[in-house]
């Protein structure tokens, strides 16, 4: 696969995840719903001020800190990428990895800039936009340990969530069950 299909790749990410954004930012109310599929699947306007699930990390040094640690991931990722073209790695592998990276930058853009842009916050302290709720189903005695990936309803996977963080997470499980091979050779 070659540098310039990844860059093409990644920059069609980009703009897909940031133009469902600055629509959603721009034409819905915080905490706004317009209903897709019924119940299931909803558009839920969030802002995020933390990392994965809306955790945060203390307070607004735990937020510089998150941020800066995103874009030191993402150039470590960027290298990696890197790396796995000039060894001629698996085009699979390589798209995973596109897609992390294209997730990671895509939020890096709202906590870093979305916050000057619209005047909320100051660079790096923004908050992250997210618009898409599933309701899978409901349950009804999650484990305490488990009890972040229930919403206050009792839906399985309650958290909000944006492209890039479904990038991530696609990425993430697509590399562990169809290119575990590939990590088993290093």
């Amino acid at each position: 696969m070659t540098r310039k299909k990844i860059a093409i790749l990644i920059v069609l990410l980009l703009i897909a995840d940031q133009i469902v954004k600055l629509l959603v930012k721009t034409s819905m109310f915080e905490g706004e719903s317009i209903r897709l599929l019924g119940d299931w699947l909803q558009l839920r306007y969030v802002e995020n001020p933390g990392a994965a699930f809306g955790m945060q990390l203390g307070g607004s040094y735990g937020k510089l800190i998150l941020s800066l640690f995103r874009i030191v991931a993402v150039g470590v990722i960027g290298w990696y990428i890197g790396r796995l073209v000039k060894r001629n790695a698996p085009a699979g592998v390589i798209v995973g990895f596109s897609l992390i990276f294209a997730g990671a930058v895509g939020n890096i853009i709202d906590s870093v800039f979305y916050g000057v842009i619209f005047g909320e916050a100051p660079l790096l302290y923004g908050h992250v936009v997210d618009m898409i709720y599933l309701h899978l189903f409901r349950w009804e005695s999650v484990p305490r340990w488990l009890s972040f990936l229930v919403d206050g309803e009792g839906y399985f996977f309650g958290p909000v969530f944006n492209l890039a963080d479904s990038y991530i997470s696609v990425a993430v499980v697509y590399l562990a069950l169809f290119q575990h091979k590939f990590f088993k050779e290093l």
